[in-house]
């Protein structure tokens, strides 16, 4: 792994936001577990208030149940283990994703994360189209890593994850919320001089946040 940059990369955010970042891989170690924290530092260093919420530290059960898939259409009914999460999320002005891209998909336990939070009668209410609820989300921002080359996934398999994220989820529940994303590709043969570079645009999209 290697060793974080120093400096915050010329970051400069003008006013006080909350911002819930939400971090998904099983390994404390990891290059996303690194941009995670690297991304918190920025935001607490010019004052910003940082919900973090590591899904593998949290325990979180990305295993929909048959009750909760039953209330979809009927009387809504929130897990206690859910309710929680979707209060840190309805408190925040902006949401921060960061985890790696499997498959050209989201891990299972982030997809999880989508599937029981961002219920109907939370996210969005049932009609056509759906009508969003989280509408008091300014901007969503993402960084994934990937082990294959930019080509692959931009000219062969069209950025699958960027279309679900933006058009799927984020513009059905939360339009108003302007969407950014970075991607770090070959992320599993990264160096200090590429990992640096890619802090610094990072950096850069942080600090346009509304």
């Amino acid at each position: 792994m290697p060793p974080l940059p120093q400096g915050s990369g010329g970051l400069f955010i003008w006013g006080f936001m909350r911002v819930h970042l939400v971090h998904c891989h099983p390994l404390s170690e990891s290059l996303n577990a690194h941009l995670a924290g690297h991304i918190a530092q920025l935001l607490i260093e010019r004052g910003h208030e940082v919900d973090r919420l590591d899904l593998y530290a949290h325990g979180f059960s990305p295993a929909m149940s048959a009750e909760e898939r039953r209330a979809y259409y009927g009387a809504p009914m929130t897990p206690p283990d859910v309710e929680p999460l979707q209060e840190r999320l309805a408190a925040a002005d902006h949401l921060v994703l960061v985890f790696p891209t499997w498959w050209f998909s989201l891990p299972a336990m982030l997809k999880g994360w989508f599937d029981r939070v961002w219920a109907p009668g939370f996210a969005y209410d049932h009609g056509t189209p759906i009508r969003p609820r989280l509408t008091q989300l300014k901007s969503v921002t993402v960084v994934t890593t990937l082990g294959s080359p930019w080509w692959v996934d931009k000219l062969v398999m069209r950025q699958p994850v960027k279309k679900v994220l933006k058009t799927a989820l984020i513009g059905a529940c939360a339009p108003q919320a302007r969407f950014r994303m970075l991607a770090l590709h070959e992320a599993e043969t990264v160096d200090t001089k590429r990992l640096t570079t890619f802090e610094g645009k990072i950096a850069g999209m942080l600090n346009a946040l509304d």
